[in-house]
């Protein structure tokens, strides 16, 4: 099939995802092309939502990362925090605010067009329908950025949604995949010069082509193998503050069991267990589990990873605690991702 030629126009663009975009899907009564979507959520389920910002300059940069990279992270990040908590995705709704030259220069409907690329290739393969959304012209004219949200729909049993706040004391704390990739690749991304990286495969790359959990996150909801969960998108550490503060308890990780990824053990052993602590845009899960459940070593084709415990709080007890290799404990505080604070600030030129 002749693929259509690139939109110049919003209505162009507009018509094009309509066409690239329709898939058949029993949730989606009724998608693209009207002022509402109309859904259908399964019998006997609660919907969850979520939304996320992709931010150039912020979350990527047009000079480092791929187009389709961008439409994939745009996408796997709401994906991701649909698999923390154990969810079905229903359909997602992406607003894009683009530059006029995105649509009035060949090179910017190229970028647009493998964009769209990227953000289908993973919707297929996870069956998530786009439902609609909105497109608009970002601010600065020529000198704009562009701006995505992604908004995705899903779906849970009743009552049985996976959260954060479900943890008790005693229970072990688990990983899935390898932590700290996104972060040394992202490192080799911004000491590139010349032009973008051209990938020709998305596998072996954490920073570009993150994989949202979703097959995990089904299945530690279906088989009752998790008692909190959260997805690793601001880093371990920031992260597992999060599962501290809503199970109200106190956790200590062992050093020495963090499945480092090979492309942050490259990076030497200190700025290694930094990125796996504190890196971020992993992706994985992180969640509690009873010890008196016997947990397989992968799910889904996913290796699982049992990185520490939860702990009462008690006065004088840090909420976090790393065991280092030499036997020694020490505090463990939040060194991840937070916006609107003087780390984010200095991020800037990161451009996570």
């Amino acid at each position: 099939m002749k693929k259509p030629s690139p939109a110049r126009s919003e209505l162009g663009l507009i018509e094009q995802i309509r066409r690239n975009f329709t898939q058949e899907n029993k949730t989606v009564t009724l998608g693209i092309g009207d002022d509402c979507a109309i859904l259908r959520p399964p019998s006997g389920c609660e919907v969850v939502v979520t939304t996320d910002f992709t931010l150039e300059g912020r979350h990527f940069r047009r000079d480092r990362h791929p187009p389709e990279s961008v439409g994939h992270r745009c996408l796997a990040r709401g994906l991701s925090d649909l698999a923390a908590m154990g969810a079905t995705p229903m359909a997602a709704f992406l607003s894009l605010a683009l530059p006029p030259t995105m649509l009035t220069e060949a090179s910017g409907r190229e970028w647009t067009e493998r964009f769209f690329d990227g953000l289908r290739a993973l919707s297929e393969l996870h069956g998530v329908p786009l439902a609609g959304g909105d497109t608009a012209e970002s601010p600065g004219g020529k000198a704009g950025l562009v701006l995505a949200d992604i908004v995705l729909i899903g779906s849970t049993p009743k009552g049985q949604a996976l959260r954060r706040s479900g943890a008790s004391a005693g229970d072990a704390l688990y990983v899935t995949g390898q932590l700290g990739g996104a972060a040394a690749e992202l490192s080799t991304l911004l000491k590139r010069t010349g032009r973008v990286v051209n990938v020709k495969t998305t596998e072996g790359h954490p920073q570009l082509f993150p994989e949202p959990r979703l097959d995990v996150g089904e299945a530690l909801l279906r088989r009752g193998l998790a008692t909190a969960c959260i997805d690793i998108s601001d880093g371990l550490s920031t992260d597992l503050a999060h599962l501290c503060q809503a199970s109200a308890l106190c956790a200590e990780i062992e050093q020495a069991a963090l499945p480092i990824h090979p492309l942050a053990l490259k990076l030497g052993a200190e700025s290694s267990l930094n990125a796996a602590l504190n890196g971020g845009e992993d992706y994985e899960l992180l969640f509690a589990a009873p010890t008196s459940l016997k947990l397989p070593s992968s799910l889904a084709g996913v290796p699982i990873t049992r990185i520490g415990t939860l702990m009462p709080r008690r006065s004088g007890r840090p909420t976090m605690s790393l065991l280092t290799n030499d036997g020694s404990r020490k505090e463990l505080k939040p060194g991840g991702w937070e916006h609107f604070s003087q780390a984010a600030t200095k991020a800037k030129k990161r451009s996570r």
